[in-house]
């Protein structure tokens, strides 16, 4: 069975499927996970307390819909539009990220998040 989690924001209830990666395992065994909301542009991203290394698949570029980890950061990144780095509309991200999720949300509902808003991630059983 997919394992499967819910991102909570505001009044937004985001269901993410995890893949197989070793960045999604982590996530699992790590939920929940409660943080703060930080905005860069179309991008959401809060800290946590995962560490995970860089993986063989990471990028910077995510399609709308792909949930990411930031190594870098200890972060995971929920991009929807343009940030500050970006070329013409993609999702650039401000380094390389493991993409560990994906959502059919339409993640561009996002855009009315503040700094500071309350995050929850929890699993979906």
């Amino acid at each position: 069975m997919q394992k499967r989690c819910k991102i909570s924001i505001k009044k937004f209830e985001i269901i993410v499927e995890l893949n197989d990666s070793i960045t999604a395992s982590k996530i699992w065994e790590s939920l929940p996970i409660n943080s703060n909301a930080n905005t860069w542009g179309d991008e959401i991203f809060f800290y946590t307390t995962i560490h995970a290394d860089i993986e063989s698949d990471a990028k910077e570029i995510l399609e709308l819909g792909e949930i990411a980890y930031w190594p870098s950061g200890k972060a995971i990144a929920i991009g929807f539009g343009k940030t500050p780095i970006s070329i013409k509309n993609e999702i650039r991200l401000a380094s390389k990220c493991n993409v560990w999720g994906f959502t059919v949300f339409d993640l561009r509902r996002l855009k009315e998040i503040a700094d500071g808003e309350n995050i929850t991630v929890e699993r979906v059983l």
